[in-house]
């Protein structure tokens, strides 16, 4: 299944791509602001352009360096005690790369009884509320317990790079999204289990864009605001959220894979704190200002924006506010919405491709 994700441009890929391609030549540098599941700075890597991803989320990081930062399949010499702990040589003979073995072994991992198991599974005995929650089936919260506790201890013990880690986080993320008892993101849970979440988790490789060319691209993490103050590109491209629901509370469960702690869970979505990842750009009194600082401070001629008739501020509302900054063109297109589970929403949705020429 993959990401389950609001506003992944995944449906539409290949419009911002060739936009992107009609304002500025192959191999210029562009950045991601608002990166997300990284799909379309991956996209623009295989396009050879030099990109710079950047996201507030953990969990986005780890997606980016995965797409970005790896020139070939990592080697886990670092972990060979560990897959040979779980697996032998008579469960995959010698064709496999330590990557597949690997996620072998951590599909071997014992199952514990740990945070995801007492917070998000039905068996659980959650801390802060009465009734267990049922993000995931108890036999699944235990694997990913198991899981979890493998991969930090081969992190802290320096078995696994940087690199490493971040992909077999990514893996671990792509891998739950398929049996998650959710109806479209981690606001909260369903209350019984669905078909999918009752298959056993399995972790699985995925498919990696190797090119000779990482040295070119960089990830960073932090508030775009911040983050755009430090970087001089050809052409920044943002995606903002278009609606009030923060990411971080939506997508906590993502967030908590992705750091590998064990927040305290509030209330009946065991909601993590996640006040440090607020994001002014789902708030109508805030996110004008923080346009603006980004207009302003980043060393950049060409914005690229994503924007929807979901948004925040209508098209009237955006133009008066890009004006002053320099010429706004704007292309619109329908494409079918995300949506979850018994949503009243209409099927189709006009998107927003604005360019700002400073």
């Amino acid at each position: 299944m993959g990401h389950r994700y609001i506003g992944s441009k995944s449906k539409i890929l290949d419009v911002v791509i060739d936009k992107i391609g009609t304002l500025v030549p192959e191999r210029s540098h562009i950045t991601d602001l608002m990166t997300g599941t990284a799909t379309v700075a991956i996209e623009l890597r295989k396009k050879n352009y030099q990109v710079t991803a950047n996201d507030l989320m953990t969990y986005s990081y780890h997606h980016a360096v995965t797409g970005l930062k790896l020139d070939s399949i990592p080697l886990f010499e670092g972990a060979s005690d560990f897959i040979s702990s779980k697996i032998s040589a008579k469960d995959f003979g010698n064709n496999l790369s330590n990557y597949e073995k690997i996620i072998l072994a951590l599909n071997n991992s014992e199952p514990l009884k740990g945070y995801f198991w007492n917070e998000l599974s039905p068996s659980g005995t959650p801390k802060n509320t009465e009734n267990p929650r049922s993000y995931y089936s108890s036999e699944n919260a235990a694997k990913i317990d198991g899981i979890r506790l493998n991969i930090a201890k081969m992190y802290s013990q320096n078995q696994l790079t940087d690199n490493e880690y971040s992909l077999l986080l990514h893996d671990v993320i792509m891998g739950t999204n398929d049996i998650a008892n959710i109806a479209g993101t981690y606001g909260h849970h369903m209350s019984k289990l669905v078909g999918r979440a009752k298959t056993p988790l399995n972790l699985y490789t995925s498919k990696l864009l190797l090119k000779d060319d990482s040295e070119r691209h960089e990830v960073k993490q932090g508030y775009a605001e911040e983050i755009s103050k430090e970087i001089s590109c050809d052409l920044c491209y943002i995606d903002p959220p278009y609606m009030k629901r923060q990411y971080a509370a939506n997508y906590h469960v993502l967030e908590t894979l992705a750091r590998g702690d064990e927040p305290e869970a509030i209330g009946v979505s065991g909601l993590r704190p996640w006040r440090d990842q607020y994001s002014n750009f789902c708030t109508k009194t805030k996110i004008r200002d923080s346009f603006r600082e980004i207009f302003t401070n980043m060393d950049c001629n060409n914005f690229l924006i994503s924007y929807s008739e979901d948004g925040l501020l209508n098209l009237e509302d955006f133009k008066e506010l890009l004006t002053p900054f320099g010429d706004v063109y704007i292309d619109e297109f329908v494409h079918k919405r995300f949506k979850s589970n018994g949503s009243s929403l209409n099927n189709n949705l006009t998107e927003y491709l604005i360019h700002l020429s400073k």
